[in-house]
């Protein structure tokens, strides 16, 4: 009986430090996801600013040479 405590608490031991392990690694994963959403998101506003700054209005436009 004393035998099978002990592999049990000595599987426990293992499964906490799995459980460690891996609530880390989603914690590390969550965070490198945020980073990147964020990045994403400037460099979608940085994208619609200079496709908006590179057109000119049709006014500001000069005719072609053939009119």
């Amino acid at each position: 009986m004393e035998n099978r405590i002990t592999e049990l608490e000595i599987k426990l031991a293992h499964m906490e430090n799995t459980i460690d392990i891996l609530d880390t690694t989603i914690i590390t994963q969550q965070n490198q996801i945020d980073l990147l959403m964020l990045k994403m998101s400037l460099l979608e506003k940085k994208l619609k600013a200079a496709a908006e700054s590179q057109i000119a209005d049709e006014k500001d436009e000069t005719p072609p040479p053939h009119y």
